[in-house]
């Protein structure tokens, strides 16, 4: 029966990234028909596109209940996108950053990440009451009051992206497919049943998973589920990087910790408020000194290098380890 969910897992992946996928084509080539420009475009639609998998397995997991799996899944998400995304992308080649990601976006993905560390848990962190207790053992919560600031953050942050767009335009070749409207309709509606219908199996069979093998949903949604739905940004960056479009690796990876933190979390706990426990803590606190350090490794020389790339890559290894051996602990 186990082999039965796992194929389920991975038909849900494939539904997930194929419909986000069609989603985005089909949304781009609808926005061009109406004279959107193609950077907004690429700061909206895409960028939204690409974090369309996170968002409907943390959404189909909240309005069933699985709270674990929507939280950990965002937190595993970002891990994943700093240290793997990252870092095969500068081991690939140096990875220069931009001079606004290192002025804007990353002051923002602290600011943010660090915000749902103390919105959702400083009581325990400051007590140190998450220490003292079972890592299964609940200690803070994701408040729907919570969920609200962080998507009228999300809003601010998407009206201040446009701005800036539409005040420095840049020259870019267009490379969005041109579609007849009905075509870009089509593509939209199927990204979206693949999406949703995705989301509601990836949830399902990864719930039946960690059951059947003895983990708890956090692990699952921390590891497998965030590196399936994270693959999106890791295609994208790694072809980008091959290209030597190195930049857009890293606008693609920080940017979807923000709209993974702001968008996704805001959303599923707008709709379902829960509860936050000892072990996602812990994994909130790393994933915190992971963005500082990547923040570092950025701000050094202007650019992540290959030695910290391969840094980056071999922490995420030990963090999943780590997760694995705290869960049969």
């Amino acid at each position: 029966m186990i082999a039965l969910y796992v194929l389920l897992l991975v038909v849900g992946f494939f539904g997930l990234i194929k419909g986000a996928d069609l989603f985005v084509d089909g949304s781009s080539s609808l926005a061009k028909i109406f004279k959107v420009p193609g950077v907004i475009i690429g700061l909206t639609i895409v960028a939204m596109g690409t974090s369309a998998p996170e968002l409907a397995v943390s959404t189909s997991a909240a309005l069933s209940g699985s709270n674990e799996i929507a939280l950990s899944n965002v937190i595993g998400s970002n891990i994943f996108n700093l240290l793997m995304v990252l870092g095969i992308c500068s081991i690939i080649c140096k990875v220069p950053v931009d001079k606004v990601i290192l002025k804007r976006d990353f002051p923002v993905m602290l600011l943010v990440t660090l915000g749902i560390v103390l919105g959702t848990s400083q009581a325990a962190i400051t007590s140190g009451q998450f220490l003292q207790v079972g890592i299964s053992e609940n200690v803070g919560g994701v408040s729907r009051y919570l969920g609200l600031i962080l998507l009228a953050a999300f809003v601010v942050y998407l009206i201040v992206l446009i701005a800036d767009a539409k005040k420095h335009p840049v020259e870019e070749e267009d490379e969005i497919k041109a579609m007849p409207a009905w075509k870009c309709f089509v593509y939209i509606l199927i990204g979206l049943v693949l999406i949703v219908g995705g989301g509601k199996a990836t949830v399902e069979s990864a719930k039946y998973i960690a059951k059947a093998i003895g983990m708890s949903e956090t692990i699952i949604g921390l590891t497998v589920v965030a590196v399936g739905t994270s693959l999106p940004e890791l295609v994208t960056s790694i072809v980008a990087a091959k290209k030597g479009e190195v930049g857009m690796a890293v606008g693609n990876a920080v940017g979807s910790c923000i709209f993974n933190a702001m968008l996704i979390l805001g959303v599923s706990s707008a709709i379902h408020p829960f509860p936050v426990n000892a072990a996602s803590v812990f994994d909130m606190l790393i994933l915190l000194g992971i963005s500082v350090l990547t923040y570092l490794f950025a701000v050094t020389g202007k650019a992540i290098k290959r030695g910290e790339g391969v840094v980056m890559v071999l922490i995420y290894a030990a963090d999943v380890a780590f997760a694995i051996l705290r869960e049969v602990g």
